[in-house]
């Protein structure tokens, strides 16, 4: 089975995510920092902790044309989550598509934790039984019947991500799409306090140098008091287990909200 959901920085810490994670899949303890007291220049520099080197080549050149796209309104959201789920997300992963809506996050996932080996694992859900149909319709056409094996969906809420991944699995990636079933009901929508329970579940399965990714939609009654609850879960997160970053569209209110938050 098969199923789906769905110019400036505001950034929690000033270590940023993005290079972080190249940083870290190379040599332990990198981060990124991004200068926000100046206007923003386009250029980010990578600084070690140990040591301060400033490497003015971005390390990740691809992700740096989605970012640099975004920022000027020329790429989605969701586009530049995807790419940064390419440098977290190892093939043999375990992975979580906390809200499938049509399925489009959870064959990205798939694409990434699919091998071989067939120990790759996505485990989607969604409180909508036609996101799971759509989902499973979707991937149905989409996926070979080996790939098709490497998705299990339920049709769950969020918060009880628990219920269904087996313990001890190792969780790289845990992502949401918070808002409405594109083309669905808009008035069913993810909730605050299951979003927040669904936050708490997805910290204590995450394993180190995993990542929880959200796109959070506030163009709906309910979607700027979702935001604000992601982003007080994310400040509270110490600084030396986590790295979490918000970027924002500050003259589009109404535009999705990227939320990133790394696990060291």
């Amino acid at each position: 089975m098969i199923r789906i959901r769905s110019h400036s920085f505001t950034i929690n810490r000033s270590l940023a995510v993005l290079t972080c994670f190249n940083e870290r899949l190379k040599l332990c303890q990198r981060n990124v920092e991004l200068s926000l007291s100046r206007p923003m220049n386009l250029t980010c520099y990578a600084h070690s902790i140990n040591d301060g080197h400033k490497n003015k080549a971005f390390p990740l050149p691809e992700l740096k044309d989605e970012v640099v796209g975004y920022i000027f309104g020329e790429k989605k959201a969701t586009e530049v989550a995807h790419l940064v789920w390419k440098h977290v997300v190892r093939e043999g992963d375990t992975v979580v598509d906390a809200t499938c809506g049509n399925g489009y996050d959870t064959l990205a996932m798939l694409k990434l934790v699919a091998d071989d080996s067939g120990r790759g694992r996505v485990y989607g859900m969604d409180i909508q039984a036609d996101a799971i149909k759509n989902t499973s319709s979707f991937l149905g056409e989409t996926l070979n019947p080996k790939e098709q094996e490497l998705v299990k969906l339920f049709h769950i809420c969020h918060s009880r991500m628990e219920d269904i991944v087996p313990l001890f699995a190792p969780v790289r990636l845990v992502s949401f799409n918070l808002g409405y079933l594109p083309g669905g009901d808009r008035s069913i929508i993810t909730k605050s306090d299951t979003t927040l329970l669904a936050l708490l579940s997805a910290k204590r399965i995450l394993i180190p140098g995993g990542l929880i990714s959200l796109v959070v939609y506030v163009g709906h009654p309910g979607g700027r008091e979702e935001l604000e609850t992601v982003e007080a879960f994310a400040s509270e997160l110490t600084v030396y287990n986590w790295v979490c970053c918000k970027f924002q569209m500050l003259n589009r209110p109404l535009a999705p909200v990227l939320v990133f938050m790394f696990k060291r």
